[in-house]
């Protein structure tokens, strides 16, 4: 029997229809964008394409879009190019994020703390989301650029990010705004000159809305100046040089396309969120005392992070995995990690609540029957791990 794939926040399949645009540029078109001959002319155009199905899911011009390798590298030229030519000439700057980043984020700000930048880390509400007083409470004359994940990865929980930007702005102006949206693309609607129209910096990431691993996006607001992390070339405008990962970027730029598509029917987000809301409902149904965290908070459809009072999380994901269900206990990135959730600590879990959770996150094709056989599974799953330590219980 298949499968169950609840861990579609640490990636998604391919698309079929993306799969099927890369094709060519594995099998016949291989010219260089940056030559002048025919074959790299081709590629280059297919990169063009690529560009404007992403501006188009973002609502913004195509010359604000840099292809890079992922949401970790877009994460990182957002905080560095920002930051670096502060350092550079010695100047005071100030950054502020939240306790709840993904560490792509987290680390970047880190080693720029360690190099003389000041960091602010505002922690959130115990449903995970960041108060907009406290936020403006962390902002100074030296803010230089803030940072605030739209959607996070472990919980789902949505941040008010188009409020905090506008805060940020009626602050200071000059103050830069980036998001990390890696997983808000292809769940929430990004648009870059409506509600996102003061966010300066957005992250994406390819592998997290159905296209291939190894590609991203960091948008750029025009007249937005970013020290690049690698030199080399031209390319991206001098923002990112390397040649370009061709077929990754048309995957990437036709998963942007249909996940514009997806999102413009408001009947597949409510399905999903029907099939999320069914695995909650019946997880505490069967597992009285179960506690979803981060339950008052707006998320995203896809997302739940349920406690399993008595339970070590470790063990559940180990035999859940043995019957065929693939969670996680975290960030993908941090899954071999034996540390609690650090999102799950800043909300205000104990080190035994945090070890004791799991993230279940859905894909666009999950079905009913998957819901059911999972709730089978990992009920039966969780009596089996209490009844093997009921101290735990107490």
């Amino acid at each position: 029997m298949d499968r169950i794939d609840l861990d579609a926040n640490a990636t998604t399949p391919v698309a079929p229809e993306v799969f099927e645009a890369m094709r060519p540029y594995f099998l016949q078109a291989h010219g260089n964008p940056s030559s002048a001959h025919a074959a790299g002319q081709r590629t280059r155009a297919a990169v063009d394409r690529a560009r404007q199905q992403v501006a188009k899911l973002l609502h913004c011009v195509t010359k604000e879009i840099i292809f890079t390798s992922g949401g970790t590298e877009s994460d990182n030229l957002a905080l560095r190019g920002v930051l670096e030519p502060f350092l550079d000439r010695r100047l005071d700057a100030h950054l502020v994020t939240t306790q709840i980043e993904h560490h792509a984020v987290l680390y970047a700000a880190e080693a720029l703390h360690r190099r003389r930048i000041g960091l602010t880390c505002v922690a959130p509400t115990r449903d995970g989301v960041i108060d907009p007083t406290a936020f403006e409470a962390a902002l100074t004359p030296k803010t230089v650029l803030v940072s605030i994940m739209l959607a996070n990865n472990e919980t789902g929980a949505i941040q008010p990010v188009g409020k905090l930007a506008r805060i940020a702005k009626q602050y200071n102006p000059a103050i830069l705004v980036h998001t990390d949206a890696v997983q808000a693309a292809g769940k929430l609607p990004l648009d870059m000159s409506g509600e996102f129209k003061n966010v300066d910096l957005l992250s994406l990431s390819g592998h997290k809305l159905y296209g291939p691993q190894g590609t991203g996006v960091l948008f750029a607001r025009e007249g937005l100046h970013l020290a690049p992390l690698f030199h080399g070339g031209p390319h991206e405008r001098q923002r990112r040089a390397g040649t370009e990962n061709v077929a990754g970027i048309v995957g990437l730029g036709k998963a942007a396309e249909l996940a514009a598509e997806w999102l413009s029917d408001v009947s597949r987000i409510s399905h999903l969120e029907s099939l999320r809301n069914r695995l909650e409902q019946g997880v505490l149904a069967a597992l009285p005392g179960t506690i979803v965290n981060a339950a008052s908070a707006p998320r995203v459809a896809n997302t739940t992070n349920l406690q399993f009072p008595g339970v070590d999380a470790e063990s559940l994901l180990i035999a859940l995995d043995l019957a065929g269900i693939n969670a996680s206990f975290g960030a993908a990135c941090q899954s071999g990690a034996t540390e609690p959730s650090h999102v799950l600590l800043a909300m205000g879990l104990t080190d035994a609540e945090a070890r004791s959770s799991l993230r279940f996150s859905l894909s666009r094709y999950t079905t009913s029957e998957d819901i059911d056989r999972a709730l089978t599974i990992i009920a039966a799953a969780v009596r089996r791990q209490r009844s093997l330590s009921p101290a735990l219980t107490r």
